[in-house]
């Protein structure tokens, strides 16, 4: 089947100038132009972290967090063009970090309480349907659970995050050929999950 992008990220800023002029008034100081900018990302940056946490209170502080520290570096960014996977990049080392620390607080509790079951995530309030089904995040799991880390992330920025293959290697600072190689592998192995496949075209629909 062919590979739908399921959360839509938006064109590339070469393909809109009204936003690479946002940007570049925001990298000039311009503080109401930021403000348009995370208007514009929240949403997709929240369901990009939400998809990776699945948690609504510690995605909307990191959501929050990201923004944060976009503001405080944009003024030095050197090409406003590349403002997307910049801003996906901060999330992404966002993420990485709290998984980090929430790893090293589990290992400080283990030994002093049983460690939660894995919970299924609330619904996002107005977010997109697929990361509202239970049936479809939880097969969606086991799916990425049997991937590399590479191809876990490749999959998620391309498909989820809806970002472009150059913005993918740009996130993740690999070089384009490696990140289409990543991602070939992944949607082998996604083609093969029958009933995951399925569930996707009935969100599709």
């Amino acid at each position: 089947m062919g590979m739908a992008v399921m959360q839509g990220g938006g064109a590339d800023l070469r393909d809109r100038p009204d936003q690479a002029a946002a940007v570049r008034r925001a990298v000039a100081g311009d503080r109401e132009a930021f403000e348009e900018l995370m208007n514009t990302y929240h949403r997709r940056i929240f369901a990009m972290v939400y998809s990776r946490i699945t948690s609504r209170m510690d995605a909307e502080d990191i959501t929050q967090e990201i923004f944060v520290r976009a503001f405080q570096g944009v003024r030095s960014l050197r090409d406003p063009e590349l403002f997307k996977s910049w801003l996906y990049r901060i999330a992404l080392n966002a993420v990485n970090d709290f998984l980090r620390k929430k790893r090293l607080r589990s290992i400080f509790t283990l030994f002093t309480r049983e460690r939660d079951e894995g919970e299924v995530p609330d619904p996002i309030g107005g977010g997109p349907d697929y990361l509202e089904r239970k049936e479809f995040w939880t097969r969606l799991k086991e799916f990425f659970s049997r991937l590399s880390p590479s191809e876990r992330e490749v999959f998620r920025l391309r498909f989820l995050d809806g970002l472009c293959i150059r913005e993918v290697a740009e996130v993740m600072e690999k070089n384009e050929s490696t990140v289409k190689t990543h991602l070939y592998r992944a949607v082998e192995k996604f083609r093969r999950e029958r009933d995951l496949s399925g569930l996707l075209k009935e969100e599709m629909s």
